[in-house]
């Protein structure tokens, strides 16, 4: 069997803002190279691609992804009461216990004076909109026809048919370890080329109902912490484990095409009102490999300075000469491998074809689809 794994790598310079706070406000950063970087949590990124598959991505529709949540009996009920509006009275005692009984805890959160909620699950549950609509068929049809559906129905129901983020991302739920799902993909935290030293806003905020009277001052003073940088994210895709949590090869293409396209055009969403920050990266790089995964971040271990070059070419040339160097040492070429630029670096044909992002996507799709058909 060929393997075939997908590697995404991307330079991005993003101006004045805080895209991933810590416990503090402050930007997140971490030492490397014994400098320190700015640095974007996986886990926000993740959540980028995720809601831009929701929101931006023409090729995945609902019913493809799926629904993280601790409200998953209000979520079933209201499929339920869809389905069958007679059932609304009784539609999250069904769906409750149907998670019950599928082994899936949940509990009843209820403050002092206040109404009783629906119950929700222990913890954050991953299910996809198609899981949720066949529980929700099938407990319809268990109390139309009087034949409650078994725990090994609905277990079955939540172990099969998951959605693209799913089958991307992993589900693990502690309680039920049969039903959890391996993610196929991995992002790295985003790590800033360069040096970085945080820095300070100093703003006020005026109190229009007196701005025309006598008094003066600020109705609200404040400091924002802020920094600038051009980072290095990188993403890898095994297509192969991608394919076995899917079941089909036209969904594991497309949910290949929707992520690399995702991973290149979302941005995480903290403070973006208060900075505009909204970049694309200017290098991107895709590349087919049939071995294993090799992510680029050692190509920036001692940071990247301006010299005649912008930071962002020289980080791409440097990029360039470390994977041309790692790929002659431990002989390892990709199979196929394609970027975007929006530069003129002479190092950057190491990498392949140049082309346009619908072009790349274009290639990249035609590429999957052949191998996970060799299969």
């Amino acid at each position: 069997m060929t393997r075939t794994i997908i590697d995404v790598h991307a330079l991005q310079t993003v101006p004045p803002s805080n895209l991933n706070r810590d416990d503090t406000g402050s930007p997140k950063t971490a030492v490397y190279g014994g400098k320190t970087r700015a640095r974007v949590s996986s886990q926000a990124w993740k959540r980028a691609i995720r809601k831009h598959f929701r929101e931006e991505t023409d090729s995945i529709d609902n019913g493809d992804l799926g629904r993280r949540t601790l409200e998953i009996v209000d979520t079933l009920a209201e499929r339920i009461t869809k389905l069958d509006s007679s059932l609304a009275e009784n539609a999250v005692s069904l769906a409750n216990e149907a998670f019950k009984a599928a082994g899936i805890a949940t509990k009843v959160k209820t403050k002092k004076g206040q109404d009783p909620k629906p119950p929700v699950s222990d913890y954050l549950i991953f299910l996809s909109n198609r899981q949720y609509d066949k529980l929700a068929e099938a407990i319809v049809a268990g109390e139309q026809s009087g034949d409650k559906p078994t725990k090994k129905a609905l277990k079955d129901i939540i172990k099969d048919d998951h959605s693209i983020d799913i089958a991307l991302f992993g589900r693990m739920v502690a309680d039920m370890p049969d039903v959890n799902v391996d993610a196929s993909c991995q992002v790295a935290h985003a790590l800033s080329v360069h040096e970085v030293a945080n820095e300070f806003d100093y703003y006020t905020a005026v109190d229009d109902t007196k701005e025309d009277a006598a008094e003066t001052g600020a109705g609200m003073i404040g400091t924002l912490e802020f920094n600038s940088s051009t980072l290095y994210r990188y993403a890898t895709v095994d297509v192969d484990l991608l394919r076995d949590n899917l079941g089909d090869d036209v969904a594991t293409t497309r949910a290949v095409v929707a992520f690399v396209e995702s991973f290149a055009k979302s941005m995480p969403s903290g403070k973006k009102n208060s900075f505009a920050n909204g970049t694309l990266p200017d290098t991107l790089v895709v590349s087919i490999r049939d071995s294993q995964a090799i992510n680029y971040v050692g190509a920036f271990e001692r940071p990247v300075k301006e010299g005649d070059l912008s930071r962002l070419d020289q980080a791409t040339k440097t990029m360039g000469r470390y994977a041309e160097k790692l790929a002659e040492s431990y002989d390892m070429h990709p199979q196929a491998s394609w970027y975007l630029h929006t530069g003129e670096v002479e190092g950057a044909k190491v990498f392949g074809e140049k082309l346009s992002l619908p072009q790349l996507l274009g290639r990249l799709e035609e590429a999957v689809s052949q191998r996970v058909g060799q299969e």
